[in-house]
């Protein structure tokens, strides 16, 4: 005659048939502990019972139809597709995953190219940094066991603290990963950057060990906010995907408000003086020239491409530097790489042809903080920053870049 489930009564609404009740449960699938008063036994009384709820068994791989897409607004290099109770989600040129969910059957005949990731993932290698953020963000952390950064290459507090408290350890660089470790604790996915290709025999050793593989194509992205809409793409891994779109949404509200505001056609040259004395520049493809467009300026070299190489920066020597970008407005400096510089004496210091530079000569000089490379979701706050210096608008406001003296 009724049903207490999370201690809420719920009354029996059929009268004279089966007893009937409506109430909420926790996801498919699941197992719940329920009460139900029954009437059935002589004097009504009580009785425990768990209910377990899943998706029915699928005939196959092949028998699966498309349901649904992720709807994705920036990014190009990754989309999601519902297939009944699966996730299949496929990286441009990294081939295709089937998420299968917790308690759900794996169909059968998957094919060979499509590799089979069973939730939960907890405990994941996440090999590539630059995408800590994303997961942070989404509060899916404690998917993450294992990390090749060691607690002090972390900016990212979240995980600086995993690691001070032992939820998530250290398991060797890319290159050199510790097998053991891995292969004893169960890892069940190694995410990779694009820097593993330069060691395919670390993929092939991880998944002789039953290992998958992903390697993620977050720094491909062409739109800035393409690289931050990959926090969608963790939230599907992490099921964290209503805390993945939130995070993605307040990213998007900064990049209208600033693409709305004023085109001050004013020049920036964002560069790096590499150990060698080259300096390394960006590619005017790359996601850093359209992010001083979007806040109302230009990038100094507009029609910078090496083809073919793949890569999103290029290296070019002073000269060429100086002729191109000698009379920029604007001068920031990424620091992401060498730790960055704290004066303009600094920056002198390491290129010393930069103090004939127009952007010197009137103070307009910046330098990016240490933690922007791995700060994936502060692309908006950068926004916001590059728009701030172009309007001449109040510096103190700045995040992720400040003023050099």
């Amino acid at each position: 005659d009724y049903m207490i489930v999370n201690g809420e009564k719920y009354l029996n609404e059929n009268e004279g048939g089966n007893s009937t009740f409506t109430f909420p449960i926790d996801g498919i699938p699941c197992e719940m502990d329920v009460i139900g008063d029954t009437t059935a036994m002589s004097t009504p009384h009580e009785i425990d019972y768990t209910l377990t709820f899943q998706f029915p068994e699928t005939a196959g791989f092949k028998d699966l139809d498309c349901n649904g897409r992720m709807e994705l607004s920036c990014a190009d290099q990754f989309e999601v597709e519902q297939y009944g109770a699966y996730k299949l989600i496929t990286i441009v040129d990294n081939g295709r995953f089937l998420l299968i969910p917790k308690g759900v059957p794996v169909p059968a005949d998957v094919p060979e190219d499509v590799t089979v990731l069973q939730q939960p993932l907890n405990h994941v290698y996440l090999v590539s940094s630059a995408v800590m953020d994303l997961i942070c963000q989404t509060g899916g952390l404690s998917h993450v066991a294992y990390t090749a950064l060691k607690e002090d290459d972390w900016y990212v507090q979240q995980a600086k603290d995993a690691m001070a408290d032992g939820s998530l350890v250290y398991a060797g660089k890319y290159s050199k990963p510790d097998y053991e470790l891995l292969v004893s604790e169960g890892c069940d996915l190694a995410i990779e950057n694009r820097m593993i290709t330069h060691s395919p025999e670390v993929v092939e050793m991880l998944e002789s060990f039953d290992i998958p593989v992903m390697i993620e194509y977050s720094s491909y992205e062409q739109h800035p906010l393409g690289k931050v809409e990959w926090v969608k793409f963790f939230g599907v891994l992490t099921g964290k995907e209503a805390e993945a779109e939130a995070a993605f949404a307040e990213q998007t509200e900064i990049l209208e408000k600033v693409s709305n505001g004023e085109k001050t056609g004013k020049t920036i040259a964002f560069f790096y003086v590499t150990s060698n004395g080259l300096i390394q520049v960006r590619q005017s493809t790359d996601y850093i020239p359209k992010l001083i467009e979007l806040a109302g300026g230009r990038y100094i070299f507009e029609n910078l491409e090496d083809s073919g190489s793949g890569r999103s920066t290029l290296n070019m020597q002073v000269e060429d530097f100086y002729a191109g970008a000698k009379d920029a407005d604007i001068l920031i400096y990424n620091s992401s790489i060498d730790g960055g510089v704290t004066t303009v004496d600094e920056l002198i210091g390491k290129c010393n042809i930069l103090k004939d530079f127009k952007a010197v000569q009137e103070g307009q000089v910046y330098c990016t903080t240490n933690d922007m490379y791995q700060q994936s979701m502060a692309i908006g706050y950068l926004l916001q920053d590059m728009h701030t210096v172009l309007t001449d608008d109040d510096t103190a406001k700045l995040r992720y870049l400040f003023l050099l003296q």
